[in-house]
Parts: structure tokens; sequence; C-alpha cells
């Protein structure tokens, strides 16, 4: 389903009587409808609601009050599907306009709403839902990115030159896949302190998950997983009959491809190693919470610290102009690959996923350089800065990297200029984008992509209850 597009409308004339002389006002600019009617919205939360309905009340901005209301709420809109089966509830979330469910993206698009958990039962169990989803996602395969909500259906990448199962959309090996489902359970206990969700399956699916990273470290082998297609796209292959160019088993975890979907050059990406090390201690923490399998946990906590050692010894890098900073590849063998990469985890994003803090100064060093012309990636026009990637091609700027540096910034200037070069970005449609061009806003990619809505949805949120006085 594609969101519908419409012009805004021109202001209307108005007249005042200022002193003694009628002037023609120009009205406020008004903000077409174009959230999705109450009756064809799939899930709502009361809480999220009572939050759009207190934005709206105090923040004056009408344009970004306009964008918070259709943003903030477009994943509970648009993308959720409920349902009980064998008898425990299950939450199927699709991407958008790509209609399948990723692990990364699912968690991230219901990330922001985690905060109202305790004021709405119904989002409570919405989320649980999604958990239980998930786990099943990662029993069925964990080296598949995105599932299908028919477990029988076998879609366009079904020829793709890896073992497909009924109900897959794609197997593309992503570290962060693994990464983002943990994330969610950790972040819902804490909000809930229901545990009740970590039973047998999701036992087995943390079990998976560790097996995954080890085979992944490839220390003996290159392990099971192998991926090519057939395509003139080089970013949707693997060389090397499917596994990726070689690596020296230093610790770290290889990734066949990025957040983005691109294929790494490098496979142990950088920004997804360091959110893995998160993982593993937060899995490791819920199982010793539950009384579960301690010699798991032990493997975890063991393996995060290996890999935590492994980053702070291989992928540092002495830069000429910013220092030491982060690559955002590397294979072991003293190759590197400077960069970032617009979605999340990224090197910029890393604070964000409690990966870094915003205070290192290695990531500090690392931040000025791909917020520069020294990221090949880093695209600044007329429209806007911010970082792009492959994924869509030269001169196209992700929402995602803005957002993510505003998130990841305690400059009140920056955060500023951010939500401004977003307010400016949505190209009249009332909703944020995949990507735009940096000298022309209406020219973008993802009319529906809830993600980038929700995560824009935070960032104002966050704003309001942080700094208010940004938002006039």
């Amino acid at each position: 389903m594609k969101r519908r597009s419409f012009v805004q409308k021109a202001g209307i004339l108005t007249a005042g009587l200022l002193s003694r002389n009628l002037l023609s006002l120009a009205a406020e600019p008004e903000f077409p409808i174009v959230r999705r009617p109450v009756q064809l919205r799939r899930f709502t939360s009361k809480a999220v609601e009572n939050a759009i309905s207190e934005f709206n009340a105090k923040v004056k901005n009408k344009e970004l009050s306009w964008l918070f209301t259709n943003c903030f709420p477009n994943s509970l809109d648009t993308s959720v599907t409920t349902a009980v089966v064998d008898g425990k509830a299950e939450t199927y979330l699709v991407n958008g306009d790509l209609e399948a469910m990723w692990l990364r993206d699912s968690t991230a698009q219901v990330w922001s709403y985690l905060p109202f958990l305790r004021r709405d039962r119904a989002l409570r169990d919405m989320v649980g839902g999604l958990i239980n989803r998930q786990v099943k996602n990662i029993l069925k395969d964990p080296y598949a990115n995105a599932f299908y909500n028919d477990n029988t259906k076998t879609g366009e990448w079904k020829d793709d030159l890896t073992p497909m199962l009924p109900g897959i959309h794609e197997r593309k090996w992503e570290l962060d896949s693994l990464c983002y489902p943990i994330r969610l359970s950790y972040r819902y206990w804490q909000y809930t302190k229901d545990t009740s969700l970590f039973n047998a399956h999701w036992q087995e699916a943390m079990k998976l998950v560790l097996k995954t990273f080890k085979e992944q470290q490839r220390k003996e082998n290159d392990g099971p997983y192998h991926f090519q297609r057939t395509t003139a796209w080089a970013t949707d292959n693997l060389p090397m009959q499917g596994f990726g160019y070689p690596v020296k088993p230093v610790g770290l975890i290889c990734s066949a491809f990025r957040p983005s979907d691109d294929a790494t050059v490098f496979s142990f990406l950088v920004p997804s190693n360091f959110f893995a090390v998160v993982s593993l201690r937060q899995a490791a923490e819920l199982i010793r919470l539950i009384k579960g399998d301690e010699n798991i946990a032990k493997e975890m906590e063991e393996m995060a610290l290996e890999v935590r050692q492994a980053l702070q010894k291989h992928a540092i890098i002495d830069h000429e102009t910013y220092g030491k900073v982060y690559a955002y590849e590397i294979n072991g063998m003293g190759s590197y690959n400077l960069m970032d990469d617009a979605s999340i985890p990224g090197l910029l994003a890393m604070p964000y996923l409690g990966a870094i803090s915003m205070t290192d100064p290695i990531y500090l060093n690392t931040r000025k350089m791909v917020l520069s012309a020294d990221n090949p990636f880093f695209y600044k026009g007329s429209a806007g800065e911010g970082i792009g990637g492959p994924h869509i091609g030269k001169n196209m700027i992700w929402p995602l990297s803005i957002i993510a540096r505003a998130l990841t910034s305690t400059d009140d200037e920056e955060i500023k200029a951010c939500i401004q070069m977003l307010q400016k970005s949505h190209a009249d449609t009332g909703f944020i984008h995949e990507s735009f061009h940096k000298d022309n806003p209406k020219q973008f990619t993802r009319a529906w992509f809830p993600w980038a809505n929700t995560i824009f949805g935070e960032l104002l949120w966050k704003t309001y209850q942080e700094r208010p006085h940004l938002l006039t």
C-alpha cells in the first residue's frame, strides 16, 4: 500500500482590522489530514494517542505537531497484525511498502512505544506478541533477515543461491538482525519486569543466537552460511562462492550484509560487533534472571569480552586528520574501510544502541569524520546534509542519519538544525522517507517507511521532554 500523494493547500488570505486599516494577511498554512483514518488503523494505543494530544497542546510549531501526529503512530496505524497461535499472542509487523517483516525493523518500529508499556496493557501485549514472533523466526532460520506472515509463501528471492525455506522473504546474514530481538526483550523486561515470555522457546532461540555468532567468528572454517544472487547489483551478492572475502579469525563476528541489506566489503562490520557485545551481555543477564542455563550465560559473557577486546585491538585506526577513529569494516589482516552508512547500526548511531559512550574520545573523532567529506557517503546540499550509502546511490541523504545525529548529540544548536532539516524533508507528504536528494526533498524513496516515521516521532518526543525550547 502506497501513501496517497497530495498537494499542500495554498494559504488562504484573510482580512483583519489593525488600527484603522484593513490589511490582507496570509493565514497560517493548513496541514491536510494524511494519517490513516481511525477505522482503517491496524492498532491503536491509548497511551500513544494521549502523548500525541499532549504534544499538540504544548508544542506551538504547527508543522511539527502535524508531523508528530502523522509519524509517531505510523507503525501502529499501518504495520501491525496480531493473532493467537497455539495459545500464544503473536504480532507481525510489515516493513512498510516492502511487505515482509525484518527482525531489525520490527524491533525499531515499536521501540519508541516501549516507555508507554506501563500505561497501556494492550500495547504491552502487542509488543509481547512481537517477541514471540521474533523467537519463532529465529528458530526457523537464524541466518534469515526477513520473513513472511504466511509460512508457506515463497517470494521474489526464492531462487537465491542459499538454503531458502518457505516463509522466508530474504536470507541475508546481518549480524544486527539477531541483536535487535535481544534489545527488544531486554527493554521490554526493564519496563514491565515480566519474564513470562522468556520461556523454553526464547531460551532455545538465545542458544541458537550464540551458536550462530560462534559459527560466524570463523575460527575453524567459513561456517555454513553462503549467499549468491543472480543480479547486476554488486551490493546484493557475495564473492568467493558466496562466503565473502577472507578474514583472519581474531574473535570478531562476520556479517555478510550491512543493516542497509548491502553486502559488506570486509566482513567484520565494526558497529554491528559493538552492538553484539551489548546484546550478548543483555541476553546473559536475562538468562540468569530467569535461572536459565548458567553455562550459556557464561559463554555469552566470555564471547562479549572477546569481541570487545578484539574491537579495541583491531578496529581503531590512526587517521591523519582526526586522530584515532573507528573503522566501519575490517578483515583482521590490516585492511579497513573508513566510511559510515546511514542505517542503524552505523558508527554514528552507536551511542543510541548503548554500544559506546557519547563522550568516548575515539567516538567523537569518528563522529567528526563520518559527518564530513572524508566519509564517501556524506552528502551536503541545499536541502540538507547527512549520510546515505550505496543502497540508494549518490547524493541521497537518509533521514535515519539525521535522526541518529540528533539522538546522539548534546548540543542544542545541532539538535535544532537536525529537526529543521527533517521538517523540510517531508516533501509536502507529512511523512519521513527512506532517503531524499540533497538538493530536492521531493525526489525521495519509499513513501511508506514506518521505521523512519516512528524514530522521528521518538526524536520529537524526546526533545519535547528534555529540550522543549528547541521545538518553537
